[in-house]
């Protein structure tokens, strides 16, 4: 199965945020490369909110191109072969965090968002990872930060769509 294929059926198979989820859809039908950053039209994108339960707390990237708190995540790879794995991969990569695992159901969310030229749209579908007791990050050439925030420090420091994916990812727990 493609990753274009495992999209599809991910979407379908994602119960919430319909009209937004019948969005997506629309995109890949209408793109078959709809999965790639070659996509000027828009593509889809992988992320992953760290999430540290036992501690109460998530692991936030200080994006070093937007300069803003965001949680790990990116483009998809040709490597990658599900977009659970694609969000998997960028979280390890981001976080440098080993051990990471994915929060079981599927995307927790799907936020869709604007984006500077030549491309328009990041259809961003978003999972949740459980970091393991004692996970220690490492910045990536992507970060010009790593650091840990207890939940009810996110609202201080991210947009509302993180906060949103807390949200998402805290009723899922």
């Amino acid at each position: 199965m493609s990753l274009y294929d495992d999209a599809v059926l991910v979407l379908k198979g994602y119960e919430d945020q319909e009209e937004l989820r019948q969005t997506y859809l629309d995109h890949l039908a209408s793109h078959p490369d709809g999965m790639w950053k070659s996509c000027h039209a828009g593509h889809l994108t992988a992320s992953a909110m760290v999430i540290d339960p036992e501690q109460g707390r998530v692991l936030l990237t200080l994006h070093r191109k937007l300069r803003m708190w965001l949680q790990m995540g990116g483009h998809c790879e040709p490597g990658d072969p599900t977009l659970a794995a694609a969000a998997l991969r960028e979280a390890a990569e981001e976080s440098g965090v080993a051990g990471l695992t994915l929060l079981p159901g599927g995307p927790v969310r799907l936020d869709r968002h604007a984006i500077p030229a030549p491309c328009h749209w990041h259809l961003d579908v978003q999972y949740a990872v459980l970091a393991p007791p004692g996970a220690v990050q490492e910045i990536s050439e992507e970060s010009l930060d790593l650091r840990w925030y207890g939940y009810d420090e996110v609202a201080g420091v991210a947009d509302e769509s993180v906060v949103r994916l807390l949200e998402a990812t805290r009723a899922r727990l």
